[in-house]
């Protein structure tokens, strides 16, 4: 469905059973809503599943104002108070895991719980880094960034794979302005003294993700007061990479937190 709860129009999609534990799921920075195409059966057997595109990414819209973590943040809650969600739990991978946290502090009442998949308190990656590649894409676009962007999402072993190739669609066909905007936002973020209190959460990381290095998702981690899970064979994105490995962290720890 296409809404516009705010200024602009976003791409959601709603799957599983009405009255189900709600589950909203957030993509990475150059992918869209698909990215959880294979956690899909298993979780709309038991959840209420929301996805949606990020600004700029899929088909929701982007404009060309500058725009910060926490306005992506709004975009998601606004998605939630029109769908009439009360409480919920997120679950993001990369700047979906800094989104679930920016909206576990902004509604903590409402977050029953948070899975962060390969993101940090900080990111690993200079912010001077991040605002030369915002600039690099809004002269130049994404194209000639494609190889190295991909090879930083999969294994070396995943890259030839059909779902690798489908990562590259979703890169495509990412905006400029989504990208560039993003990666300021990126550069502009620090949650190290951000305190989200009374909100469970795990933390899960691909064993080879080199943008997420391990000693970024303990810190996380112990910030959270949250357990790490590691994922063998995985890099930065396990849902295609290790779709049943990262849909079983997922119910594990809803299923945990529902029963305390």
């Amino acid at each position: 469905m296409f809404i516009r709860p705010l200024k602009l129009t976003q791409h959601v999609d709603v799957q599983g059973p009405e009255n189900a534990t709600t589950v909203i799921l957030l993509h990475s920075l150059g992918t869209d809503m698909h990215l959880w195409d294979l956690q899909m059966p298993r979780l709309t057997e038991r959840y209420r599943v929301v996805r949606l595109d990020i600004r700029g990414h899929g088909l929701s819209a982007v404009d060309a104002l500058p725009f910060s973590m926490e306005d992506l943040t709004n975009d998601v809650i606004a998605v939630v108070d029109h769908l009439k969600i009360n409480k919920f739990y997120v679950v993001g991978v990369s700047i979906g895991g800094t989104i679930a946290q920016w909206i576990g502090f902004k509604l903590p009442q409402r977050v029953q719980g948070m899975v962060i998949i390969d993101t940090s308190l900080v990111n690993a990656a200079p912010p001077s880094l991040w605002r030369a590649r915002a600039e690099d894409v809004f002269q130049h676009g994404l194209e000639h960034l494609e190889r190295g962007i991909i090879s930083n999402w999969v294994t070396p072993q995943f890259i030839d794979s059909p779902e690798a190739d489908g990562l590259r669609k979703m890169l495509r066909n990412t905006t400029v302005e989504a990208f560039s905007g993003c990666s300021l936002a990126i550069a502009d973020t620090d949650l190290t003294n951000m305190n989200i209190p009374g909100v469970s959460a795990v933390i899960v990381r691909g064993a080879e993700d080199k943008l997420t290095p391990q000693d970024y998702a303990q810190r996380l981690a112990q910030k959270r007061n949250a357990e790490l899970h590691v994922i063998p064979g995985a890099s930065h994105l396990p849902n295609l990479e290790k779709p049943d490995a990262l849909t079983e962290e997922i119910i594990t720890f809803i299923e945990k937190a529902q029963t305390h």
